[in-house]
């Protein structure tokens, strides 16, 4: 098996170290994996000129031959599954198998984007005679972007793949805790024959590095994931420079379940689908709303699916749920379910740390749980799921509704006049039913509310990365 890869800055089409670096830990076991390289401020720079020469050549580069590129990597990317699997699972403790789809999913994310590359068509405006009316879509130019750590490679894979189909050259700041995923991508287009500067990775301290790229007049574009708090900030610090942004931000979904459902059939989808990546999903489904006339039986079997999830190192064979990616993420679930326990909900299964090694947490179902509790406001971000009670379809979707997130809902239901009220009324930028499946790469991706602003995948997702020019030409002088 292949070993953890020595991670460098991809800048200008080269590596590069560093003078300084950060530990990567295994969060199975807290070795120290790795060490990750810290932009300073002279790499950063040389990042954003590489960026600027970059896109010169990228934008000048036919739609066509963008996406053949693409394309090269993506099918690079899926050759080398198996060694890009293995450090996802290193570096961020999910299982092997979750960690195979993901790469197969990031892949997938630059196909459908190289696709969409030769599908940005503008329009011609009707005019008089002699007049010429065209609207035409172009590389908004180069891009700062962020990208968190529960996905390391198909996190970064989404803006990466928007930037480079639009034509734009890309800063990318990976996560430092989960950093192998984004310099396996940067390899792969090294490998295909990128330009250089078209693709730029770097790491290190995300103050430092957003402060600097984001009021340099190089960057046109910020593209962030990442949580609510730090997207505000981001948000703040471009519109001093009235850079435009794509914000995809936290969420507490909703699950509605209503009466006339397959209670069962939910429950077990909806148990194992809560924790996967170890909840670590910002779409992940955590306040399910369930009639009343079905709660018990809803319950008894979430209940019982989750506390058979199998829990261990995501590189032991049969493991379903690996540990928290890091030991901020344990401690802040672990005080969120006291809280909630304390505040009157009950834990029917799991609510514990699990030993003392490795960020590991039990599978939790929290029930009951009074709306003062801080987990019914705040994302867990774990392996958690608060499953209580409701009346009516109509009370289920103003508890829904009564946070200021928006970016994933799920209901279940047959009854065409319950999808209808939750189309209708629902307030998420991606609402799924009978399915917990919230985003793929042909569907566009985002939230409302505090959950962000614009998309990714889709027709759509490419919008946010060019610019709408329109242009008049008339034949003579008038």
């Amino acid at each position: 098996m292949t070993s953890y890869p020595e991670l460098k800055l991809y800048i200008d089409g080269a590596w590069h170290a560093a003078d300084d670096d950060m530990p990567v830990v295994n969060p199975s076991t807290e070795e120290v994996i790795g060490r990750v390289p810290v932009a300073d401020r002279d790499t950063l720079d040389a990042a954003l000129a590489a960026a600027a020469d970059g896109f010169e050549t990228w934008r000048r580069t036919s739609p066509r031959d963008r996406a053949d590129l693409i394309r090269s990597a993506a099918a690079l990317m899926r050759s080398r599954q198996d060694e890009i699997a293995h450090s996802i699972t290193l570096e961020h403790g999910k299982p092997l198998a979750e960690a195979q789809a993901e790469v197969i999913r990031g892949a997938e994310f630059f196909e459908w984007d190289a696709g969409e590359a030769m599908r940005t068509y503008g329009r011609v405006i009707p005019s008089g005679p002699g007049v010429k009316h065209t609207v035409n879509h172009q590389p908004i130019g180069p891009v700062a972007a962020f990208s968190p750590w529960n996905f390391p490679m198909s996190q970064p894979a989404r803006k990466i793949a928007g930037a480079l189909a639009s034509g734009c050259s890309i800063i990318i700041k990976a996560a430092e805790e989960t950093p192998a995923g984004a310099m396996h991508i940067a390899e792969a287009f090294h490998d295909a024959g990128l330009p250089p500067g078209v693709l730029n990775l770097v790491f290190g301290i995300p103050a430092d590095i957003s402060q600097h790229l984001i009021a340099s007049d190089v960057i046109r574009m910020v593209a962030f994931t990442g949580s609510t708090a730090v997207g505000r900030h981001l948000t703040g610090l471009a519109s001093d420079h009235m850079t435009p942004v794509l914000m995809e931000l936290g969420g507490h979904a909703p699950v509605i379940v209503c009466e006339d459902t397959d209670v069962d059939a939910a429950a077990e989808t909806s148990a194992i689908r809560a924790m996967r990546n170890a909840g670590q999903v910002c779409t992940s489904p955590t306040r399910f709303f369930v009639h009343e006339a079905v709660f018990e039986q809803f319950l008894d079997g979430m209940t019982r699916r989750t506390a058979a999830t199998i829990v261990g190192d995501g590189m032991e064979p049969g493991t379903e749920m690996g540990p928290l990616a890091n030991d901020r993420r344990l401690a802040d679930v672990v005080a969120l379910v006291t809280d909630a326990c304390e505040a009157g909900g009950e834990a029917t299964t799991g609510g514990r740390r699990i030993g003392t090694t490795g960020f590991f947490h039990e599978p939790t179902v929290l029930a009951n749980v009074p709306d003062q509790a801080r987990i019914m406001q705040e994302e867990p971000f774990g392996p958690v799921a608060i499953v209580n009670p409701v009346d009516s379809l109509d009370t289920a979707i103003e508890r829904a509704n009564s946070l200021p997130f928006g970016l994933a809902a799920y209901g279940f239901t047959n009854r065409a006049d319950y999808v209808d009220r939750m189309v209708n009324r629902v307030e998420a930028g991606n609402l799924s039913i009978n399915t917990l499946e919230a985003s793929l790469p042909e569907t566009p991706f985002g939230g409302m509310k505090s959950s962000g602003y614009g998309r990714e995948g889709g027709t759509e997702g490419l919008h946010h990365y060019m610019v709408v020019k329109s242009v008049s030409h008339s034949i003579s002088i008038v």
